[in-house]
């Protein structure tokens, strides 16, 4: 690429064996999976419950769902939604959807019915597959949004044998009676796959691959436009920043939810296009699952969010299961914080890694090598990808070693826009290419970034700028925390405070005073929490990054009630 031409201060430090740039492979999407098949047939691609099924059984799988899809009336440019978890049918619904010519729209199945709607009838959304688990918020989202046609699998239709037996006992269990109604609009998941094959369609490069939501840098929801070049690019991207990965022989512990789209890079399409095993587990929160996992299975490749590896390091049973198989993890969606990281490698003896990204990017943009020089931030930009630091007022300036200001990026990865919002697209792409992402951030004289907060996450108390992942970094030096997360609130005096939300380890206490005492020691006054609240809980999304704005919300109506 014509802007990498020169020398960066990040390739002072570029680590061995990693391109400085790629040669992508003009593909669609869909295709990766069409030549892991042809590459290695007979190799695993999922493994669910200790049921597996091979790269050739998903993608023949996909292959005759799109044509299931075109046959109830699915057409090339169509917005399908996929809702679902972690499971084979999201693999196969995924493959599907693109081979059709359609574009998936990545939903989260915690949505209630009013957020479907929304997103819907925003995406144009006339095809849902889904679980039956959440046919009935489906069924009350299609009374108010465009949805024509609803395909239902079951969760068991890919478990094992007895699993599949006693898993319709426990889902009535748990979720009561599920009845999904004879209807001309609802279809059986495993009717469209007894369609005839579809090969991969024309599609163009620069076409939409996924619409994946975001609040972006304004908090009001968009689709994100990522092309079938955005995530073949991010992919390869990805995949290159760890030399040393055997194509066909790895395994990758896919637990972070696809439907999430660093789930979908670094878990889902970085196993495709490397021929990996994917182990496969619907919830990310099952914290002794994961780990009973690792120690069956073997992954070595562990991509998953910091509050994971904080519920791994601290699980009272960590100890009883063998988790020396991990050798790279790239952590994710939040903040690592350098304890944290550095718990996680002496447990596992693999190598934990912060990396950067945004929805807007595919997602990823930065990360520290694998093997090389790792320093406390998001390191340094990807294969191909441009970084900076602007003014964070207008982002007009460039800034320089040390300054702090709005972290710009630019490359292949980059989304082609926000679906039909060309004014929030223009208020977040220059003219020139460069992203700019909302986030504060730093770079040093070696070319390693590190991200100081969000640009809306920033308090002002007393007039001076408070980022509350500095903060943070020193609560979770102390001892007795386990997870912290800080906001500002209202102060008549100071304009806004610093609070400190804190759970503490099992077993350990700490007062506010200590607490307090010990952030009085590590950080200017003005940085230091005026107000700390012991709670049991974050409230995180099922990735599991932390909702400062729920916090906020909840603080803003304490004076009311």
């Amino acid at each position: 690429m014509e802007q990498l031409a020169a020398e960066r201060p990040w390739h002072k430090h570029w680590p061995q064996n990693v391109p400085k740039t790629i040669d992508y492979p003009e593909i669609r999407v869909d295709m990766t999976l069409s030549r892991a098949a042809q590459k290695w047939p007979n190799s695993v691609a999922t493994r669910f419950y200790g049921a597996e099924l091979t790269y050739w059984e998903i993608d023949a799988a996909a292959s005759r769902f799109a044509g299931g899809l075109r046959k109830i009336g699915v057409n090339p440019g169509d917005r399908v939604s996929i809702l679902m978890p972690n499971c084979p049918q999201f693999v196969i619904a995924f493959f599907g959807v693109l081979r059709a010519g359609a574009i998936v729209v990545q939903t989260n199945p915690l949505y209630t019915p009013r957020e479907l709607e929304e997103m819907y009838r925003d995406a144009g959304v006339e095809t849902v597959v889904c679980v039956d688990l959440f046919f009935k918020n489906v069924a009350k989202a299609k009374e108010t949004s465009p949805i024509k046609r609803v395909v239902v699998t079951d969760i068991k239709e890919y478990l094992p044998g007895l699993l599949a037996a006693l898993y319709p006992i426990k889902k009535k269990k748990d979720h009561g009676k599920i009845e999904i109604p004879e209807a001309p609009w609802v279809h059986a998941f495993q009717a469209l796959l007894a369609s005839a094959p579809m090969t991969t369609q024309g599609v163009d490069l620069e076409d939409t691959a996924v619409l994946q939501y975001t609040g972006g840098t304004t908090g009001i929801p968009k689709g994100a436009m990522l092309t079938h070049r955005n995530l073949v690019a991010n992919t390869n991207q990805a995949v290159a920043w760890f030399p040393g990965l055997k194509p066909g022989g790895e395994t990758f512990l896919a637990a972070i939810p696809f439907f999430h789209v660093y789930g979908l890079t670094a878990a889902l399409l970085s196993a495709v296009v490397l021929g990996a095993k994917m182990v496969i587990h619907p919830n990310p929160r099952e914290i002794e699952a994961v780990m009973k996992l690792i120690s069956k299975t073997k992954p070595a490749i562990f991509p998953g969010v910091p509050t994971m590896y904080v519920a791994i390091i601290n699980h009272p049973k960590v100890s009883k299961y063998d988790l020396r198989s991990i050798r790279a993890c790239l952590s994710g969606a939040a903040p690592l914080p350098l304890e944290v990281r550095r718990k996680f490698e002496a447990i596992t003896g693999g190598k934990l890694v912060e990396g950067y990204g945004l929805t807007e990017a595919s997602p990823v943009t930065h990360c520290n090598p694998i093997w090389g020089l790792a320093k406390e931030g998001i390191g340094i930009p990807f294969p191909d990808t441009e970084a900076k630091v602007v003014d964070a007022e207008t982002g007009a300036r460039d800034l320089g070693v040390g300054e702090v200001g709005e972290l710009a990026v630019r490359g292949p990865q980059v989304m082609k826009g926000y679906w039909n919002r060309p004014d929030e697209t223009a208020k977040v792409i220059t003219k020139d290419g460069w992203l700019l992402t909302g986030d504060i951030a730093t770079m040093d004289a070696d070319g390693y970034f590190a991200i100081v907060d969000r640009k809306k996450d920033m308090i002002i108390a007393s007039g001076y700028k408070v980022y509350p992942r500095e903060v943070e970094e020193v609560l979770f030096m102390h001892p007795a925390v386990q997870e912290a997360a800080v906001i500002g609130v209202p102060d008549p005096y100071r304009g806004e405070a610093v609070k400190a939300f804190l759970i503490l380890k099992p077993g350990k206490s700490a007062s506010a005073d200590q607490i307090v005492e010990f952030c009085k020691e590590r950080l200017a006054p003005f940085k230091v929490p005026k107000h700390i609240e012991f709670v049991k809980e974050l409230p995180k999304t099922l990735v599991g990054k932390v909702l400062r704005r729920a916090l906020r919300e909840k603080e803003l109506e304490k004076p009311a009630a």
